[in-house]
């Protein structure tokens, strides 16, 4: 009969897991913690080909987190052996789900449900957000069987690390630019949290790959089909980028982006980065900083924009002044 293992955190089974489930404990939030309608009168005023631009952005990256959250963090914990690790990615699996539906409350708040509709259909006929995705998903359904190699756990991973460090920023660009002048401030709270988790999720899955990368029999070979994969994406992301950044006249500056969060995955994985980057968008880079003016990002939960969870109402004793007090 197999016996079946509980998970025990009293013993640490290396050296990050504990870490990273204390961090993600730290970023929790979910998306009705916000206010996105503080953004009305911002929204009205862009113009119809930056509200365009906005749309297909987050429907892009609302399909890339339904993935990650219903097939590639399930999947890749089937083949992790650590109980622990299995908790985080359990945990970001959650994260994941919550960061598909946040996009959904943002567009409740500035969309009318025609545009909803509409985008939803565009993202499912979208060529380029559709390869993307299938490409992606290809390493995970590998995962799906019982008994798979160490260089496809090694890849299925590398695929999570290039999806979450690397896929979504075309996505993100838009918000945290528009936030950057002043436009769509609170809908870009609720996306800097998911920036937030995305960075730790990339950084972990990273680390799981590395342990995978150095049991390999093979390993060159197996880093020529991930430089291959990524080669891919990138021709593909260059595409997706001109056709949603073109009208607003970012797409030079959205490449450049493109190529430093492509590096930033390699770096994840253990490897040097490939592609020359000659200046990202100071504004959006400062979207990607952990710190931010309120104090350290990744360890703050309230913002400006955040709905009170506990409120007090005042009652007509509240103003009566306690004459027992010397004054």
């Amino acid at each position: 009969m197999k016996q079946y293992k509980a998970v025990n955190w009293n013993e640490p089974e290396n050296d990050y897991a504990l870490m990273f489930w204390e961090q993600n404990i730290k970023q929790f939030w979910i998306d009705t913690e916000y206010i996105p309608s503080k953004d009305i009168d911002s929204w009205k005023a862009l113009s119809p080909e930056m509200r365009e631009c906005y749309k297909k952005a987050l429907g892009g990256l609302t399909l890339l987190d339904t993935l990650q959250s219903h097939t590639g963090m399930p999947k890749i914990m089937d083949h992790i052996d650590s109980l622990q690790n299995k908790s985080v990615l359990a945990y970001m699996c959650m994260m994941e789900a919550i960061h598909a539906k946040s996009y959904s409350t943002i567009f409740t708040t500035v969309a009318t449900s025609r545009d909803i509709e509409d985008i939803f259909h565009w993202v499912q006929n979208n060529k380029y957000l559709q390869f993307k995705a299938s490409m992606i998903d290809k390493y995970y359904r590998k995962l799906a069987e019982t008994d798979i190699s160490k260089e496809d756990l090694f890849m299925g991973l590398c695929a999570s690390v290039f999806l979450e460090s690397f896929l979504f920023y075309s996505g993100f660009f838009i918000p945290l630019w528009l936030c950057g002048q002043g436009h769509m401030v609170a809908s870009a709270d609720i996306i800097k949290k998911i920036v937030a988790d995305e960075s730790i999720h990339g950084v972990f899955v990273g680390l799981l790959a590395q342990d995978v990368y150095k049991k390999l029999p093979h390993p060159e070979k197996a880093k020529e089909k991930l430089l291959a994969l990524l080669n891919e994406l990138y021709e593909n992301e260059l595409k997706y980028t001109e056709e949603i950044y073109t009208e607003v006249g970012l797409t030079a500056e959205v490449k450049e982006y493109v190529r430093y969060n492509a590096n930033k995955a390699l770096m994840n994985l253990g490897f040097e980065p490939i592609f020359e980057v000659k200046r990202v968008n100071p504004i959006v880079m400062n979207g990607l900083n952990v710190e931010t003016t309120q104090h350290d990002f990744f360890s703050k939960k309230s913002t400006n924009y955040e709905k009170s969870m506990e409120i007090v109402h005042l009652r007509d004793e509240d103003f009566v002044m306690d004459t027992s007090i010397a004054i």
